[in-house]
């Protein structure tokens, strides 16, 4: 299976944070999955246990395979700089991300079906390979056709915070945006601790 297609709660209430989006099955129940709720006694998890689910809360949040993400880790070591910013960044320039973060999508599993689907140009050439690592200045846009879609129609008509990143640029009327620079770690929301996955795969 390529792809993660059970249930994103239990997914999610695994790794004790909504990775998929705002969720209110998982607002109702935050603690770990199981027929014993939040009564089991948990034992304290290993330092590896804690890398481990630290790499795949990384994996299950971008939507990346294992041997993608091994991949990206070692890339991210070959250019130098701080190890895990290079490798966030690497997963925030991915094509299914921008869109994302573009709001063309609410969702990481949508915006890989947009671009897999053909409704993504990059540059004005066709693009449905959502792993495509963008670089500084590529304009991302909308297939003209695809305007219509009431999925994209509806993601941007959200209001503008949505998509409020830094590093990103929003053009409305065109129905496109500009990838302007690699995000520094502090503009990147997502919560994981990349410090110890560098640890996992340093071993």
């Amino acid at each position: 299976m390529a792809r993660y297609t059970g249930p994103t709660t239990k997914k999610a209430r695994a790794f004790g944070e909504a990775i998929y989006g705002p969720d209110r099955s998982f607002d109702k129940k935050k603690y770990g999955p199981g027929m014993h709720g939040n009564s089991k006694r948990r034992r304290q998890k290993s330092d590896y246990a804690l890398q481990l689910m630290e790499k795949q809360k990384a994996k299950y949040t971008y939507g990346v395979l294992e041997k993608q993400f091994r991949n990206l880790f070692e890339t991210a070591v070959s250019k130098g700089g701080v190890t895990g910013e290079v490798l966030l960044q690497l997963l925030e320039a991915r094509l299914d991300n921008v869109v994302y973060r573009l709001g063309l999508s609410p969702t990481r599993n949508g915006a890989r079906q947009l671009v897999s689907h053909k409704h993504i140009l990059v540059n004005g050439v066709l693009n449905n390979i959502p792993s495509t690592h963008l670089r500084e200045g590529d304009i991302v846009s909308v297939r003209g056709k695809s305007k219509n879609l009431l999925v994209i129609q509806e993601s941007t008509a959200r209001k503008a915070e949505v998509r409020n990143f830094p590093w990103l640029e929003w053009n409305p009327e065109r129905a496109e945006g500009r990838y302007i620079e690699n995000p520094v770690r502090e503009q990147i929301p997502e919560r994981i601790n990349e410090q110890l996955i560098v640890e996992l795969y340093s071993k």
